[in-house]
């Protein structure tokens, strides 16, 4: 592709040469001629100055590159576009692998894509131009729209409800039972049937091996635009909200509800019966065992104000030095007791 049109593509201003030949996108260290690559922290100004790109995607207001530059307002957004530019198509071939088994009151689309040993039960509906990938077992009643794509090893259980364009990678569980159990007299748990549905909405993405369970009444939901890493655990009854980020390792307990446009960062562990508030952003590992107000930036656990968990990390290396520090000072202090009354 020249230059010149990706750029149109990319919605970007050109600086030098549009005849240029972009065969791939590389990353900035990598970059080799006929490559297109982008530059969006400053930290990486050396490896800039050094690339071999043909050409750079940088900000209108970036340093100036030895290539030819696209420029734009946000240049990692506009290198996520330029990867689709130049990804493979996806040979899914429309209709059902004759390996696959469908209920026969399952209802296809006909341009939907379903692969070898796929496995698709009663009253299932599987929307447009969806693509299921081999090994997925798909329960009674569940729904899946437009556009989705369904990756090797899913379970999608019993009536489980997923919108259009949503991406669920390699292993993921969606429906799987809540833990439930209720307590007998001689200490021994009776499961509580887990019975309640799970909605996944539009564009959400849900990593590998990531599972979503389902309560006992109600439902677990997940709201559109969210993405989730891979190995996340979302207990029952959970409400996330739109445009949520869950990194790698993340745990909410049941009957939690996170609000749109919440991060939370790789490992943090949210207890049940929780609100945590619009646009909360909580940094990894934190442990969260009470509800967060909006807008708040929190860190370590007990979740507290970032700033103020800096602070007292700092104070956390220093304790053995200061535990001295306040020995010393003890002895010394009834040393001088001693002496007073003498």
């Amino acid at each position: 592709m020249k230059l010149r049109d990706l750029a149109e593509r990319l919605e970007c201003r050109l600086e030098g040469d549009g005849e240029l030949d972009i065969l791939r996108v590389s990353g900035i260290d990598d970059a080799a001629p006929g490559d297109v690559t982008f530059f969006a922290n400053p930290k990486y100004s050396a490896e800039l100055r050094a690339t071999h790109a043909s050409a750079v995607i940088l900000s209108d207001t970036a340093e100036v590159a030895p290539c030819a530059m696209l420029r734009c307002a946000n240049p990692y957004l506009t290198f996520a576009r330029a990867v689709e530019v130049f990804a493979p198509p996806i040979d899914a071939p429309a209709g059902v692998h004759r390996l696959a088994h469908v209920s026969a009151s399952a209802s296809i689309a006909a341009d939907a894509s379903i692969a070898a040993f796929v496995s698709i039960s009663p009253d299932v509906r599987i929307g447009s131009r969806t693509i299921v990938y081999p090994h997925v077992t798909i329960g009674p009643g569940a729904r899946i729209g437009d556009d989705c794509v369904i990756h090797s090893r899913v379970s999608v259980r019993e009536r489980v409800t997923i919108g259009d364009r949503v991406v669920v990678q390699d292993g993921a569980v969606v429906g799987s039972d809540g833990f439930g159990f209720a307590q007998r007299r001689d200490g021994t748990h009776h499961k509580i049937p887990q019975v309640g549905g799970v909605v996944v909405e539009d564009d959400v993405e849900i990593g590998a091996n990531t599972v979503i369970d389902r309560p006992a009444v109600g439902e677990t939901r997940i709201g559109a635009g969210t993405k989730i890493d891979n190995l996340v655990q979302i207990a029952h009854g959970v409400k996330i909200g739109r445009d949520v980020l869950l990194a790698a390792q993340v745990g909410i307990a049941g009957s939690t509800t996170v609000e749109d446009r919440v991060t939370l960062a790789g490992q943090v562990g949210v207890a049940g019966h929780l609100t945590i508030g619009k646009g909360v952003v909580a940094t990894a590992q934190s442990g969260i065992p009470n509800s967060v107000e909006a807008g708040a930036f929190v860190s370590g656990y007990p979740a507290i104000e970032n700033k103020a968990w800096l602070k007292a990390s700092v104070v956390f290396r220093r304790l053995p030095e200061l535990r001295k520090a306040l020995s010393e000072l003890q002895r010394r202090l009834a040393a001088m007791e001693e002496r007073l009354m003498r």
